[in-house]
Order: structure tokens, then C-alpha cells, then sequence
């Protein structure tokens, strides 16, 4: 998208209400970069099962990963780069918060923003993943106009979403469920995540919502569809 205001990084939420009946699934592949010591006591911050599902369901899909994800699960990565149903996006390299207070996340140090966000692409591409796409999400959604100036070089447009899924911590799928398709309108972006210790509904609750969304009349489509179809 063309810069914001002042040559800021422009932030997009959704697509046009008027044209066709279209939404986003976007799915953040959190890891935040003090979690290696629980990653390695067995904790799952991917969700196999959830991919093998949207692929199965023929989903396209944007999936915002952290770089520290993509050097703790380089092979799933790469297949997911590989896939032509995805696409992959920035979500930092240290799901640090870009602006606070955050959802409690730490901060990322001052000054530093640029330099997380073209880590995470360098991470990207040591393990190898392929359509990678110039889109960013804040971790937690928090920004501010000091961190869209700070980053603007990257060249990056800001993702953020209008329907968020409360699929987080949830431990159910029923009310995962109904929330986005209660919120859902034409252009919506969906936020949910690809971590299964964070989010152990989301493929449930996906089960639901593909199919009662298509019998809508929804087309299911990536971020990048609608940006282009703005």
C-alpha cells in the first residue's frame, strides 16, 4: 500500500463492505523469544493439525509468523512458504511489544523496531520459506505513529483485522466459533492463531467456520486479495 501520512507505514483492517462477499483467515504463528526452555520441555507453539485442516478444507490462508517460530520449526516454515494456499507475513522476530503496555508482552528495546522486523525476514529466509508477502502485524495489534515512522523504511504495510476471534486461551471452539461469525461482514480480516499451547480450539473451531462461512456465500481469501481488490 502507499506510505501513510507523513511517509508512515500505512496500516490496513479490512477490505471494501461494497464489493464481493470475501474474508481473510489470518493466523499468528507466536513465539515469543524467551520461550526456547519451554519449547524444549515439550511445549507445542505450532499446530500441525490445524494446517493439515485448512489445507484439507482447500483454505487460503495468510499466516503472520515470528521469526522465532521459523528457527524453532524451520521445516513446517518452509512447507508452509511452499504451499501455494498460503502466504506468509511478518509478526516480528520476538513478539516483543512495538509500543506499551502490551498485553503484558515485554518490550522490544528502544530504537529497535526496524532492526526485530528485518530479523524476522532474515529468519524467513534461512529456513527457507518462499511467499513471503510485505505485510506486518504488531504483536498484540499495539502501535503507535512513533513506531509506523520507526519501521517505515522496511517498506512494510501494518495488518491489523476487524473481527478478532478470542481464540486465545480459549478451551472451547463453540464460542471461538460464534464470535467470527457473529463479527463477520464483507472485507473482514480474521484474527486467530497457529499455536496450539496458546490457542487449542482454533482447529475446531476452523472445522465450523469454513463451511457455515461458504454457505454464506463467503469467498475465502488472503490479505494480499484484498489489498489488491481495495
Amino acid at each position: 500500500m502507499p506510505p501513510g501520512p507523513g511517509g508512515t507505514t500505512p496500516v490496513f483492517s479490512h477490505g471494501r463492505r461494497d464489493g464481493a462477499k470475501r474474508v481473510a483467515l489470518t493466523f499468528d504463528a507466536d513465539m515469543t523469544a524467551d520461550q526456547d526452555r519451554r519449547a524444549a520441555r515439550g511445549e507445542r507453539f505450532d499446530n500441525p493439525e490445524l494446517v493439515a485442516t485448512l489445507r484439507r478444507l482447500k483454505v487460503p490462508a495468510t499466516v503472520f509468523m515470528t521469526g522465532k517460530w521459523a528457527e524453532q520449526y524451520p521445516d513446517q516454515a518452509k512447507s508452509i512458504g511452499a504451499d501455494p494456499l498460503f502466504e506468509v507475513a511478518n509478526h516480528s522476530y520476538s513478539h516483543h511489544a512495538f509500543s506499551t503496555p502490551c498485553y503484558g508482552l515485554p518490550a522490544v528495546a528502544p530504537g529497535s523496531a526496524r532492526q526485530d522486523v528485518e530479523r524476522a525476514s532474515a529468519a524467513f529466509r534461512k529456513a527457507g520459506v518462499e511467499h513471503t508477502v510485505p505485510y506486518f502485524r504488531f504483536p498484540g495489534g499495539c502501535h503507535d505513529d512513533a513506531v509506523l515512522r520507526e519501521i517505515a523504511p522496511t517498506k512494510v504495510t501494518a495488518v491489523q483485522w476487524d473481527v478478532i476471534s478470542g481464540d486465545a486461551f480459549a478451551k472451547k471452539s463453540g464460542p471461538v466459533a460464534d464470535q467470527v461469525l457473529a463479527q463477520v461482514k464483507p472485507g473482514s480480516v480474521v484474527v486467530m492463531h497457529c499455536t496450539h499451547s496458546a490457542a487449542p480450539a482454533t482447529e475446531e473451531a476452523v472445522r465450523r467456520i469454513v463451511p457455515e462461512l461458504r454457505a454464506r456465500g463467503y469467498e475465502l481469501v488472503r490479505v494480499s486479495d484484498l489489498i489488491a481488490a481495495r
